[in-house]
């Protein structure tokens, strides 16, 4: 294309047949109008202006052979624009095209990377000494997060770089809504929410819904289920759940979408024992309901649930008065099965075990509560296995590592983030971070890859930590936690026997 600048304007015709390649007809056309057309253009001295160039004849010659000027543009009147600038398309066109200037806007992208190998050379020291726990990212909207505390956290499983964050009511802000939820982006520098989606009471929980990427559920305080839809210019939901009594008048703690890609289903519990299956398509009425009793007494006050790995009916669920419980959602003996005794004070988070590998510990779970402990439970044992000490505030949220059968993570009232290996010690974390400021720390969720951890805060904020290489399993992991577990219960054993006979003695 470098030769074409050479080119005299009466040899365009030529550049044009090997630029554009047209048929027979339209080249015929090109070499008729196409010394008229190049009348008053100044030949191109680039090759982005060659381009430019040869685009401009063409619609010369387009217009000449019709053998029209172009009219000049209509000057739009004031009742026109504010037309334009509400109607549905331009919103669309605009929610989509600012998103993407915001994102390109917020890229520092180091255009000199030498990807021979210099560069990672040079950092080679900073990357080793960063392999715990190092800060990422932080999210916090001025408007919409600000003096809010975070209820609940939740990525993508579609797009893992996207995760969701619900918050409680401002009071500050009385003529704001009281339910946000805000979809941010790890893919990119930007500091603002990809979405903002609100709604009229406090979100408690939210999550994305699995198999349909594009709907966001949050579960509220006034015990209503909504969801969102980004495909929607609308910020409020697009469809709500009625405040009946067919239906939760309670607040929802939890919601989770489980089941397959052709069966699955919405579940939400809320503080009244009351149990909903819904399906995403009408949340107009439940398709199933439970009541959560345990042994016909008082319902179960639930603030947590956690299905086990790739089990859609049983389920493990903690309580206000912390009691843990399991349940299942159908057969002859749907409900409330046992009652697991552990904690003094309110079951703050609960989480099954995931981490997928040679050997099943499905039947774990730990818990974190009010009375400054996390424990590890088996649902084949109503005692805790271990109880973790080394808090010294309340302890808000725990969850296993999505990849590591032995990690997991839990955060407390003064700022902690805390990860936990317990191949290698269980008596203090493995490695541990103070959030700048100490807020209290309310939510933690791994991403699905188990890097990086999110964690949320009493002050509205958003902190992303790259966990490093204490996230990634060895070969002999599960192996070594099954020996783990063994020493632990063995240590359970002993202490039993040891107070059981200081109490006779």
């Amino acid at each position: 294309m470098a030769n074409y600048f050479k080119l005299e304007h009466n040899h365009f015709y030529s550049v044009c047949m090997n630029v554009v390649l047209k048929p027979i007809e339209e080249r015929k056309t090109i070499r008729k109008f196409g010394v008229r057309a190049c009348c008053g253009i100044d030949c191109p001295t680039s090759i982005s202006q060659n381009v430019s160039y040869v685009f401009v004849i063409l619609l010369k010659i387009r217009i000449l052979r019709k053998g029209k000027i172009p009219m000049p543009p209509h000057e739009l009147t004031e009742e026109e624009k504010q037309q334009i600038l509400h109607s549905e398309e331009f919103l669309t066109f605009f929610d989509h095209s600012s998103r993407i200037v915001e994102r390109a806007l917020s890229e520092q992208v180091d255009v000199c990377f030498d990807y021979s190998g210099r560069d990672l050379q040079d950092k080679e020291g900073e990357t080793q000494a960063g392999t715990k726990l190092s800060l990422n990212r932080q999210f916090m909207d001025e408007r919409w997060s600000r003096h809010r505390v975070v209820t609940c956290l939740d990525w993508s499983s579609q797009y893992p770089e996207l995760l969701v964050a619900s918050y409680s009511s401002n009071e500050e802000a009385p003529h704001e809504p009281d339910g946000v939820a805000l979809v941010w982006n790890m893919k990119y520098k930007k500091t603002t929410p990809e979405y903002v989606f609100h709604c009229q009471s406090a979100v408690m929980s939210a999550a994305f819904a699995r198999f349909h990427p594009n709907l966001v559920v949050g579960g509220t305080y006034s015990g209503q289920i909504v969801l969102w839809d980004n495909r929607s210019n609308k910020r409020t939901p697009v469809q709500r759940t009625p405040l009946s009594a067919s239906a939760h008048t309670h607040p929802v703690y939890c919601v989770n979408v489980v089941g397959t890609q052709n069966a699955h289903n919405l579940i939400s519990i809320s503080t009244d024992g009351k149990m909903c299956s819904w399906s995403l398509d009408m949340l107009s009425t439940p398709q199933d309901s439970l009541e959560l009793v345990f042994k016909q007494s008082k319902p179960v006050a639930v603030t947590s649930m956690s299905f086990p790995l790739g089990d859609v009916n049983n389920f493990v669920v903690g309580s206000e008065d912390g009691t843990v419980y399991t349940a299942c959602r159908h057969g002859s003996k749907a409900g409330i099965s046992d009652m697991f005794e552990g904690h003094h004070g309110p079951v703050t988070g609960l989480d099954c075990h995931t981490a997928a590998g040679p050997v099943d510990f499905s039947h774990l779970f730990v818990t974190s509560s009010f009375d400054w402990t996390v424990k590890l439970w088996s649902t084949r044992n109503t005692k805790p296995l271990y109880s973790f000490e080394d808090n010294s505030d309340y302890v808000y949220d725990v969850m296993w590592s999505p990849a590591h059968p032995a990690l997991f993570a839990c955060v407390d009232g003064v700022g902690h983030l805390d990860l936990w290996n317990l191949n290698n010690e269980t008596e203090v974390p493995t490695a541990s971070v103070t959030v700048e400021g100490s807020p209290a720390l309310n939510r933690v969720r791994w991403a699905n890859s188990g890097r990086e951890v999110a964690v949320g805060d009493s002050e509205g904020q958003v902190h992303i930590y790259d966990v490093g290489e204490i996230a990634v399993p060895r070969q002999d992991e599960w192996s070594r936690f099954v020996r783990t577990l063994t020493e632990l219960n063995e240590n359970q054993e002993d202490a039993e026997e040891l107070a059981t006979q200081r109490l006779v003695a």
